[in-house]
């Protein structure tokens, strides 16, 4: 209790002082995203991987499939791409094929916090509890503060534990 209690108050420290100097770049360096500021040009668009994000967001998972297969096939050290491949996997109902997915997206970016909510909830899925509490404890480390994954992937986890392994994550989920 002690250690989580110096955790926090360390990382409040950390953002405050963070607020307090007014550090601009930050933001974009914990994932904003954006490539302003850099000196490496944009990666140009994949439409493959465009239309395959957009069949993920519109629920059509085995449509999505194929085109990431694809994509990952002409670019083999994309995580992300290899992360929505094993998304796609699992929603579209088969967590044990999308582990493997999973794990090169992380062999790839070991920092990838999406590909580490995803694996911990297809864990739970196969009712592997200990594997997705390693995948969260990954997240605790990894998140400034606190993340969108680590929160969802801590629910998971405790729905899990509340309904004693009855609770888990589904494929429509």
């Amino acid at each position: 209790m002690l250690t989580v209690l110096r955790r926090l108050v360390l990382r409040s420290s950390l953002a405050v002082a963070l607020l307090t100097l007014g550090l601009s770049g930050v933001a974009g360096a914990a994932g904003g995203g954006g490539s302003e500021g850099t000196s490496t040009p944009a990666k140009p668009e994949d439409a493959q991987y465009t239309a395959a994000v957009k069949a993920i967001k519109a629920g059509e998972y085995a449509k999505a499939i194929p085109l990431l297969e694809g994509v990952t096939s002409r670019d083999a050290r994309n995580a992300d791409a290899y992360n929505w491949l094993a998304y796609a996997t699992r929603k579209n109902g088969n967590p044990t094929a999308a582990i493997p997915l999973y794990e090169k997206a992380l062999a790839i970016d070991p920092k990838h916090k999406g590909a580490h909510e995803y694996i911990g909830e297809a864990y739970l899925m196969l009712g592997d509890l200990p594997k997705a509490k390693e995948h969260l404890k990954t997240l605790d480390s990894l998140c400034f503060i606190t993340c969108s994954e680590y929160r969802d992937l801590k629910h998971a986890v405790e729905a899990y534990e509340k309904s004693g392994g009855k609770a888990k994550p589904t494929a429509s989920q």
